[in-house]
């Protein structure tokens, strides 16, 4: 079957239709249960070549798609019958290490990122999966091992340049264009196609890091004593408690493979000395059934949950942010997490605060800047056919065991949960402030499939 291709003027990257022989590949993301057919593939170079397939898109209205790393968990990386905008390509990486900047495509990885960085000494906070692109962590908030130190990723973007729903390019910064900033903080990709960020870096040396398990029977014992470091913690210390099932590494012992296992994951970002002392007691709360601590640079501390979350698998997320947890949900937590429905799935725990906390609630459009912790529930699977419910349903309920301690939700964890979960990842100042620029940077809505945000209806005219 042959796709005739309407002229994309301007556009000098690569136009893909159904039947080309990349077709399959590049419209897979990492959620293996997303299997969506876009009607083109619009694979980009440069700014000019995303200015050319919005103004293609709208031309022939088309829904787009937009593609950074394609991490995105409800799948809004591809669209079904739409246009998929891939930048991908777009992998500059410019590191100013006097200045203390970077500046970076939107098709870079965080591992990419990281390295570029790193051979200068330098850092921004990221994520947790060194796959994940820079673009769709970054615009939503940007959680990770260094936030607790140096606030979000969000927090350290300085700078973009941008294409517009109209397909206009334009750039901004707290100087120029205050209020799309502050968006771009937290807003998602609701108000235009990033093709440049502009970071914040800062020195980052090889930190006192590691993981230490333990058998799943004391769960409840690890998750509290997390609790209790973490209420204590300086924000040079990042925790993030796991519970997992044991997997077929070569460091765990034949006898824990496939048993569920807590596991206590954290990265020292100070004396290594004092970060010895300061994980001390959380690797001594029994006996560890493994333990990797020791000094560790930080692109590999970037890379220590990838071989837990690789893609391609069938996925099925719930997240929120929570405030001080009692034993009650502690144990809730616990209980689910070690009777999960695969021995893929996932509950983590992360200890937030620290420099996190350090604006207001209004400072940017994340906004949930007070809570002390925040999990992920997954529940991950092989086989496409499998009856998914099963899955679903151990989500939902570990996730509901703890809906009463929530305050918020996080928009990067966030599947297609509808718009009252949309609501909850903001404060409700700063979800009207939302939709007044959204009507001002998209008001008929082009950049729709995302955690959208609609546009305020605009007032009508005077007579």
């Amino acid at each position: 079957m042959t796709t005739t291709v309407p002229a994309l003027d301007g556009f000098e990257g690569q136009l893909l239709t159904p039947g080309h022989a990349d077709y399959d590949r590049y419209r897979r993301i990492w959620n293996g249960s997303i299997d969506r057919r876009p009607a083109f593939i619009a694979r980009c170079g440069t700014t000019a070549d995303v200015a050319a397939a919005v103004v293609f898109a709208r031309r022939h209205g088309l829904p787009i798609a937009v593609r950074g790393g394609g991490h995105s968990i409800p799948g809004f990386s591809v669209v079904e019958g739409g246009l998929m905008i891939d930048c991908s390509p777009m992998k500059g990486i410019t590191v100013h290490a006097g200045a203390r900047r970077a500046e970076v495509g939107p098709g870079v990885l965080w591992r990419e990122f990281d390295a570029a960085a790193q051979a200068a000494g330098l850092a921004t906070p990221g994520g947790e999966i060194s796959d994940t692109g820079v673009a769709g962590l970054t615009l939503g908030g940007g959680i990770g091992w260094l936030s607790r130190l140096y606030g979000l990723a969000a927090d350290n973007l300085l700078g973009v340049e941008l294409v517009t729903s109209a397909g206009d390019v334009v750039t901004a910064d707290d100087d120029t264009d205050p209020d799309l900033m502050w968006g771009l903080r937290g807003g998602g990709g609701n108000f235009g196609i990033v093709t440049r960020f502009t970071f914040r870096l800062h020195p980052v040396a090889p930190a006192w890091a590691g993981m230490v398990m333990y058998p799943g029977a004391l769960a409840g014992d690890v998750l509290r004593a997390v609790h209790e470091a973490g209420a204590l913690s300086p924000r040079e210390l990042s925790l993030v408690a796991a519970l997992v099932s044991a997997p077929p590494a070569p460091f765990v012992p034949a006898e824990a493979v496939g048993k569920p296992i807590v596991a206590v994951a954290a990265a020292y970002f100070g004396a290594h000395d004092t970060g010895q002392e300061l994980t001390a007691a959380l690797r001594g709360l029994g006996r560890p059934l493994i333990d990797t601590f020791g000094v560790m640079g930080y692109a590999d501390l970037q890379r220590m949950f990838d071989d837990a979350n690789v893609p391609g698998r069938q996925q099925y997320v719930r997240s929120d942010f929570l405030g001080p947890l009692p034993d009650e949900a502690l144990d809730a937590l616990a209980h689910h997490g070690t009777h999960p429905s695969s021995p893929l799935n996932q509950v983590l725990l992360r200890r937030v605060g620290g420099a996190v906390g350090d604006r207001d609630s209004g400072a940017t459009a994340f906004g949930h800047r007070s809570a002390d912790h925040l999990t992920l529930i997954a529940a991950t699977w092989e086989d496409p056919a499998e009856d998914p419910e099963p899955h679903r349903r151990w989500v939902r309920e570990t996730w509901n065991s703890t809906r009463r301690w929530a305050n918020g939700t996080y928009v990067n964890h966030l599947g297609d949960e509808g718009g009252d979960r949309i609501r909850e990842a903001y404060p409700p100042d700063s979800w009207t402030r939302l939709t007044r620029l959204k009507a001002r940077m998209d008001p008929a809505n082009v950049f729709a499939l995302n955690q959208n945000i609609p546009p305020a209806a605009l007032p009508s005219p005077q007579p």
